[in-house]
């Protein structure tokens, strides 16, 4: 009798375990886990290894501190009931569900249950508003949505037929034309059975930010995402019986990573503090109190801490590590002079799994993303010669490609078809390595920059810009902030008959803010004549060369900050 598909799955998470800060043999020895004809990740390992165990899978903190816990054989029987009521109000195989939860165990429940019914999970923020939401249900083909109660408002806007469930309501106002997600757990059923997915089977379509043009939407497999996180895994240290923190936002690739995936591929506890607003002491206090582990944040939150009291010590923490964007040295030192820890940096993409890492027990060189993971062949590539080089764009080598890279870009495969292009998968982001093969990550080759662990696109920035009559042209890039990293600041060239004054500046801010998510707020503003090529393209690389000049310094005189308007906060 052949080996099952959770026993081949177990062998490659424990081969990683076991060789845990042995690079050298972690690269020598591991390769990914082949299944046959069918593959489903819910059922195969999660439901096989959670199945009758009483350790804490799921521990949710509120901020008035209340908690609640959920064991992994709990959190198996609600999926069940989850998975039972959406079958029961037409979700069937293949069907697109968009999910658009907070940090709450009903993302979880969802997420499992979309999972072991073979459909295919669309992760959606809840920052999003009925614009968003239109693109992502059209272009997503989503046919069902499973929303919080708070939001169900936001889709009288979005057309379709797709069938409406709503999270938290009790049956008194229980919304029209909403089914009730509560119904679950009065069913009574029975263990999962296994959909028959392939493993080239799609299981998550995540929509991300492009340069000039609305979101990409990336497809992963029933493998691409829940085996390619072996390698996150791996790379966290995350080991069975840990109580593992992330600090993201539900609806962005990263959530999936480190809060669903990665902790329970290890059979750890995965630990959820919310707050409705940062608090640097309260956080440290309840990894303190609950005993975390591994602990995983962007540069955002750890420049955040470092402005802390971190005299308190590390408490239980073990593994540090840092993902979204690069982190600054002076932040991994200061974090190691107060807890003797070092903060681990890492690089993936929506894209792609984690590529390069500076792994547990390896040697960490100041600003430098670590090492290409385990069975991930990452290369640099000149981007005029199309040739390997020691400065060049990040690369996956199609020849060996890896498991946990996208099959595409759904709905666009002109896209795709370019990112796949020459034999390589092309990241878009420039790097360094030096002679012991440490990646230094050096910028993007497009426009997109991060702001508080958000990917932003200019262009989508400057489409909403554009619509105010004031604003002829516009051209938006990163302001450097010493807290989040970057600012979105947009330059405006105004139509005529329109002052540059605040008035203008008020009028165009307050605009963007109530056509744009929070995420992606213009925070500062310049009136300004754009620079162009010769053939009228605006020469953004000017723009943001004059912003890091002035970074610290004076403002300019055409200038305006959305803290200038003290109506725009009321």
């Amino acid at each position: 009798m052949g080996t099952s598909s959770t026993e081949i799955y177990r062998n490659a998470r424990d081969l990683l375990q076991d060789l845990g800060r042995d690079y050298a043999k972690a690269l020598e020895q591991f390769t990914w886990p082949e299944f046959g004809d069918r593959f489903n990740w819910a059922v195969d390992w999660f439901d096989a290894s959670a199945r009758g165990d009483d350790g804490t899978a799921l521990w949710i903190v509120e901020e008035d501190g209340s908690e609640t816990r959920y064991s992994f054989d709990a959190m198996a029987h609600r999926s069940d009931q989850v998975a039972a009521l959406l079958t029961a109000s037409g979700v069937a195989r293949g069907d697109r569900v968009l999910l658009m939860l907070a940090n709450q165990v009903e993302l979880w429940e969802s997420m499992l249950a979309v999972m072991k019914i073979g459909a295919v999970i669309m992760p959606t923020s809840t920052a999003l508003g009925s614009t968003d939401l239109v693109d992502r249900v059209d272009r997503g083909g989503a046919r069902h949505v499973v929303v919080n109660a708070a939001d169900t408002a936001k889709f009288d806007a979005v057309p379709g037929t797709y069938t409406r469930i709503c999270v938290g309501t009790a049956p008194a106002s229980q919304p029209a034309g909403w089914l009730a997600y509560r119904d679950a757990y009065s069913l009574d059923v029975g263990p999962a059975e296994h959909p028959g997915t392939a493993p080239s089977d799609p299981v998550l379509l995540y929509f991300t930010s492009g340069t000039t043009s609305r979101p990409k939407l990336v497809e992963h497999t029933q493998v691409s995402y829940p085996v390619g996180h072996l390698a996150t895994a791996y790379w966290l240290g995350v080991r069975p019986g840990d109580v593992h923190l992330n600090i993201s936002s539900p609806g962005w690739a990263k959530h999936a990573w480190s809060c669903f995936f990665a902790p329970w591929i290890a059979q750890a506890t995965i630990f959820i503090y919310n707050y409705s607003r940062f608090d640097a002491a309260a956080l440290l206090g309840q990894i303190r109190r609950a005993q975390v582990t591994t602990f995983c944040a962007p540069p955002t939150v750890w420049r955040m801490l470092i402005q802390a009291d971190l005299s308190g010590g590390p408490g239980h923490l073990r593994e540090l590590v840092s993902a979204g964007e690069p982190l600054n040295p002076e932040v991994i030192d200061q974090v190691r002079r107060a807890w003797g820890r070092t903060i681990r940096d890492g690089y993936g993409q929506t894209e792609l799994t984690l590529a390069v890492g500076n792994l547990p027990g390896m040697p960490v060189k100041p600003g430098s993303m670590g090492l290409p993971l385990p069975g991930v062949p990452v290369v640099l590539v000149d981007p005029v010669t199309g040739e390997r080089a020691r400065e060049g764009e990040i690369c996956i080598d199609l020849a060996a490609r890896p498991v946990g890279l996208m099959t595409g870009y759904l709905g666009d495969p002109e896209r795709g078809a370019e990112a796949m292009a020459g034999g390589y998968y092309h990241t878009g982001d420039v790097a360094t390595e030096d002679d012991d093969g440490y990646i230094f990550y050096v910028g993007r080759t497009d426009d997109v920059f991060k702001s508080s662990d958000f990917k932003i696109s200019p262009f989508e920035l400057e489409s909403v810009l554009i619509e105010h009559p004031a604003v002829a042209e516009a051209a938006v890039v990163p302001a450097p902030d010493a807290l989040r990293g970057a600012l979105p600041k947009a330059y405006i060239a105004l139509t005529p008959g329109y002052p540059p004054d605040r008035d203008t500046a008020l009028s165009i801010l307050r605009h963007a803010r109530e056509k744009l998510p929070p995420f992606q707020r213009v925070r500062r503003l310049e009136f300004f004549d754009l620079p162009k090529t010769i053939s009228g393209k605006i020469r953004r690389v000017e723009l943001r060369e004059r912003e890091e000049v002035a970074a610290g310094g004076e403002r300019v005189i055409q200038e305006w900050r959305d803290e200038d308007f003290p109506e725009l906060r009321s």
